[in-house]
């Protein structure tokens, strides 16, 4: 972050400050007390199991000057350095927004935002892969696209930050709003409407309208890089305040994949195709629906001033950064895993399921561990039965379906018609954990996914060290 005084951020949060007006902040901002290093301000966020302010004392013990609380807070010495406001979560975003505000008028930083039900996380880290050689470039850490995650990423910026992007998570009507009321993107993607957070949105009509937000709230004359494969956001360019860009594979598409094909371990080639030119790109993530997830990235990168030779390369070379995301080990003991776990809806499921079928090319065993799509409402039922049927029409070897809640996989893979003991029903992690380590030998290609809280990514952790307890 760029350096503030205390009487700063007093007044970029609208707070009441406790302590020296002229303290200054050179470090991040954290609200981690265990990531505090000297200079840093600690914002004591409350949670679900513990409450920052708890921990200010030994924030400030190791090197925070200012905190940012709810309350006045005493030390061991007297009153702690405290900017104290009426919401910390609010007045985190308060400053991230007068931070850029600074940064933008100081400088020549551009900011990018992709939201989408799915491949946010992933077409981020391509994203800032693609941008990283062109200048200093900041992204989110995991997936910090919520009201705490974003400030904090914006609020890493400082002034020699050329590109800042950002990810924007939704599951209501009114989140992407606030967010981009934080950061107004210079360019904004949307990748894909779906069924993530279904049950909370009420609607796959409410989803768009939602995701929709985030062309709304793009700076005046800001750009749309669109999905022009996804009728419900190529239809948000009516809602553009500027330019707009679709991606994808239909012709209509100003940035396309063409000639699209894996080679033997799922991996996309295909020629990007521009207004610019055409340039051969042979990704190195499993999987082909990462074809879109490149394509945002390439859009986007373009219009932020890229050339097309170097989006290609960098496309070439991206990896996935976050774990738990279509990550692939090769154990020493034969077994492929494919670890997924980190979220889960149908269009992601589906798209796991088919790059399983594809990295097996049916010479190897395949082993599909699927836990629990949370949130997915009233269609629940018929949305887990669907992937168990899936799961039979693409010949998946073993299905392992773990947990209650995903109970319809397993009926609907046995009711397709064509399998017996393929299909089992296991109770948790740990019973899944048990019949592999039973079950698995050299050569099989285990995949593993759920919706994070269904608590799969455990079983991902284990598997990848090669069996052991990695908990």
């Amino acid at each position: 972050m760029i350096d503030l005084s205390a009487e700063q951020v007093a007044a970029a949060t609208g707070g009441r400050l406790i302590g020296d007006p002229q303290t200054v902040v050179t470090g991040p901002v954290v609200s981690d007390s265990r990531q505090v290093v000297p200079g840093a301000l600690f914002a004591a966020l409350p949670g679900d199991q513990v409450d920052g302010h708890e921990y200010a004392e030994r924030a400030v013990a190791t090197g925070a000057v200012l905190v940012l609380a709810t309350r006045a807070i005493e030390g061991p010495d007297g009153p702690l350095p405290v900017v104290v406001v009426p919401d910390v979560t609010v007045a985190l975003g308060d400053l991230a927004r007068s931070v850029l505000g600074r940064l933008r008028s100081a400088g020549d930083i551009q900011v990018v935002a992709i939201t989408g039900s799915v491949g946010k996380t992933t077409t981020k880290d391509v994203l800032a892969q693609v941008l990283r050689p062109a200048g200093p470039t900041v992204w989110p850490e995991a997936s910090f696209n919520n009201e705490i995650g974003l400030p904090l990423t914006v609020l890493r910026a400082d002034a020699t930050t050329r590109f800042l992007v950002l990810e924007m998570g939704a599951s209501g009507i009114g989140h992407i709003d606030y967010l981009t009321a934080i950061a107004r993107p210079d360019v904004a993607v949307v990748l894909v409407v779906g069924s993530a957070h279904l049950g909370e949105f009420g609607g796959i009509d409410a989803v768009a309208r939602a995701k929709a937000e985030i062309v709304t709230g793009l700076v005046p004359g800001g750009t749309a890089v669109l999905n022009g494969d996804d009728q419900r956001v190529a239809a948000m360019a009516a809602v553009a305040p500027g330019r707009v860009v679709l991606f994808g594979e239909e012709a209509a598409a100003a940035v396309r994949a063409v000639q699209v094909r894996l080679d033997d371990e799922g991996r996309a080639r295909f020629d990007l195709t521009t207004p610019v030119g055409t340039a051969p790109v042979h990704l190195r993530l499993v999987g082909e629906h990462h074809v879109h997830n490149a394509l945002a990235a390439a859009a986007a990168a373009l219009e932020l001033g890229l050339d097309l030779a170097d989006v290609a390369e960098a496309l070439t070379t991206a990896e996935a950064l976050s774990p738990h995301r279509m990550h692939v080990t090769e154990r020493p003991d034969g077994v492929t895993v494919i670890d997924d776990s980190y979220n889960a809806n149908p269009e992601s499921m589906r798209a796991a399921l088919k790059a399983l079928a594809v990295r097996s090319a049916g010479r190897r065993r395949t082993i599909a561990v699927l836990g629990e799509m949370l949130e997915l409402g009233p269609d629940a039922v018929e949305a887990h039965d669907a992937i168990g049927r899936l799961a039979v029409r693409l010949n998946i070897s073993r299905l392992v379906v773990v947990g209650d809640g995903a109970r319809a996989m397993h009926t609907g893979a046995f009711q397709e018609g064509s399998w017996g003991q393929e299909s089992r029903l296991v109770e948790d992690v740990e019973a899944a954990a048990t019949w592999l380590d039973q079950e698995l030998t050299e050569g099989d290609v285990v995949l593993v996914k759920s919706s994070h809280g269904a608590g799969l990514w455990r079983l991902g952790d284990r598997l990848a060290a090669g069996g052991a307890d990695a908990r």
